[in-house]
């Protein structure tokens, strides 16, 4: 999610461009977030990864509703949602809207989230981009899925919440979620184009380089398809209601810890800083007076960081070819006993899966747990809690395992 830069990094236009190269070296400081729970001593174990599906094209995201079913849905670029059902993937898509989206780039159907009454009311949310005109726009939709046919949503059941126009192609974030609040969490980048010219993740009336919390049940907020949670930062003014958190470039994937809810946050840089953020109601996660830990733009001796909220975790470009930050979770599962509590995630081409874990004093640390030659577009958590990985470049999906 990168600044288009003439050249691209592969097939994999989403997320960064061939020649921003750097590496892992994560530098990390402390920042917010509640107390985290209890969690094993000593840094996370080494994994590894064991083959879970393939044949799939162009998957961006990977969501598994509690309904029972154990299902696991992929989110596929070009408008499409797969599901996987003991341990095959079904041939006819869940969801088509291919001749809805604009797809390219850092376009097309980028996210989903399935309403946590799912199994009751088969209530589901795309975040999808479409061009109007040459207008290019983020559409937020719902859809419903059929009594009679669980496995395929009815496309024309389509309810639009919300449509933000794109200045730019690029930066369109994507991620949807679920808090534990039952609030809808919507993640906007900063509009595109590079460094922010229109200044949108310091702008809070605009939803660019925001995180969004709406409520999708009724009643509605007048004039909106959608309610504002009243103690919204800006509910009552001072900002657009919607915004939960601002000062984001691209946040590419975020998750709640299923233990304690806290919002992990990957937001991609912008040419040499990666970072994590712990989300928090009304804060200012920098971009663009800082990336990461750093004034920005570089070289920049001082900047005003006064209200600011840290990051957790960075990484830069230079060190071993990190390129792009992947959002990820943090391990609430049974099967890799050491990792509980560590918050993975990784980076889209350097081939590295960091663990990060916070020490009694609250200070983060990350370690590198895993080495590979994939194309990473998201991580994954299934209803037990175990965590997988997206691999964009093969249209496949692993499972991570501990290393033998």
């Amino acid at each position: 999610m990168r600044p288009f830069k003439n050249r691209l990094l592969g097939p994999f236009l989403m997320l960064g461009p061939l020649l921003l190269l750097g590496g892992c070296g994560a530098s990390v400081t402390s920042g917010g977030g509640s107390t985290p729970p209890p969690m094993p001593s000593g840094p996370p174990p080494q994994l590894a990864l064991s083959s879970f599906v393939s044949g799939l094209a162009l998957p961006l995201g990977f969501e598994a509703p509690s309904d029972g079913t154990n299902r696991i849905f992929i989110i596929e670029q070009g408008g499409t949602i797969r599901i996987i059902q003991n341990g095959s993937v079904v041939v006819t898509p869940f969801l088509d809207i291919t001749s809805k989206a604009t797809s390219g780039g850092e376009t097309g159907l980028l996210g989903l989230a399935f309403h946590p009454s799912f199994s009751t009311n088969r209530r589901f949310f795309v975040d999808y981009t479409r061009t109007v005109g040459s207008q290019l726009q983020t559409v937020i939709s719902e859809f419903t899925v059929p009594a009679s046919s669980p496995n395929q949503a009815d496309p024309a059941s389509e309810r639009q919440l919300l449509v933000v126009n794109q200045p730019f192609s690029n930066h369109n974030g994507g991620q949807l979620a679920f808090g534990p609040d039952g609030f809808l969490y919507i993640a906007f980048g900063d509009g595109g184009s590079g460094g922010d010219p229109l200044g949108n993740g310091q702008n809070k009336n605009v939803l660019l380089g925001k995180i969004l919390r709406i409520g999708v049940d009724a009643p509605f907020a007048s004039g909106k398809q959608y309610a504002i949670p009243s103690d919204n930062p800006f509910a009552s003014g001072g900002g657009a209601p919607e915004i939960y958190a601002y000062g984001f470039r691209n946040p590419w994937r975020f998750s709640f810890d299923r233990s304690g809810g806290r919002l992990f946050i990957g937001d991609v840089g912008q040419g040499n800083w990666e970072e994590v953020d712990i989300g928090a109601k009304g804060g200012d996660f920098g971009w663009n007076i800082m990336e990461g830990n750093h004034c920005y733009p570089p070289g920049t001796a001082s900047c005003n960081m006064t209200g600011l909220t840290p990051p957790i975790a960075e990484y830069d470009h230079s060190s071993a070819g990190g390129t792009a930050v992947i959002g990820g979770f943090v391990y609430r599962g049974t099967v890799i006993t050491g990792l509980v509590g560590a918050y993975v995630y990784g980076d889209l081409s350097s081939g590295h899966v960091w663990g990060l874990k916070q020490d009694s004093s609250g200070n983060w640390q990350a370690t590198v747990i895993l080495n590979h030659n994939l194309t990473v577009s998201a991580f994954g958590q299934d209803t037990s809690g175990e965590l997988y990985l997206v691999d964009y470049g093969h249209g496949a999906v692993m499972h991570l395992i501990a290393a033998p």
